[in-house]
C-alpha cells in the first residue's frame, strides 16, 4: 500500500508541477472548485506524504487540469487486462509519443537528482508510457483478428 501512496504523490507532484506550476496555484483551484479553504502548506503535507489525498481534491485538481493520472491508475488496479483502448490508431501513436517524452524526461530527472520522489515520478511517467504502448497493442491485435475473417 505504501508503494500505492508513493506513486499517487508522484501523480499528483506531476500534475502540479505541470499543470498548476506552484502549490498556490493548485490551492486555490481546490479552494475554488470545492469551496473550501486548503492551504499550500496542507498539499505539502501531503506531497511529503505526512497526510493522504482526499479523493474529491484529486478529483478537483485533474478534473481541472484536464489530465486523470490518479484516476487512470486506479481504475488498471481493477482490470489490467480489459481491453481500454479507443479512437484510431493515430490517437495511439500520439499518447504514446506524448507518454515516452514524459517517460524519458522523468527518467533524466531522476538520474540528475539524489531525490527519492523523482525516481517515483519516473517510475509514474514509465507506467504511463507502457500503458499506452499496451493500449495500442490491444487494438492493432483486435483490428488484425477483424482483418483475418
Amino acid at each position: 500500500m505504501s508503494d500505492l501512496r508513493s506513486r499517487i504523490n508522484a501523480s499528483m507532484a506531476a500534475l502540479i508541477d505541470g499543470s498548476f506550476g506552484c502549490l498556490d496555484a493548485a490551492a486555490e483551484t481546490i479552494n475554488a472548485r470545492l469551496g473550501r479553504s486548503v492551504g499550500k502548506g496542507t498539499l505539502s503535507k501531503k506531497l511529503g506524504q505526512s497526510i493522504g489525498w482526499n479523493v474529491d481534491e484529486v478529483m478537483a485538481l485533474e478534473d481541472a487540469a484536464g489530465r486523470y493520472p490518479v484516476t487512470k491508475m486506479l481504475a488498471r488496479r481493477l482490470r489490467p487486462d480489459e481491453y481500454t483502448a479507443q479512437g484510431c490508431v493515430l490517437l495511439h501513436v500520439g499518447q504514446i509519443s506524448k507518454e515516452t517524452g514524459e517517460a524519458v524526461n522523468a527518467i533524466l530527472s531522476a538520474q540528475q537528482s539524489d531525490a527519492g520522489c523523482e525516481y517515483d515520478q519516473a517510475i509514474v511517467e514509465i507506467d504511463e508510457a507502457v500503458e499506452a504502448l499496451q493500449q495500442a497493442r490491444l487494438r492493432l491485435e483486435r483490428e488484425s483478428v477483424g482483418a483475418e475473417r
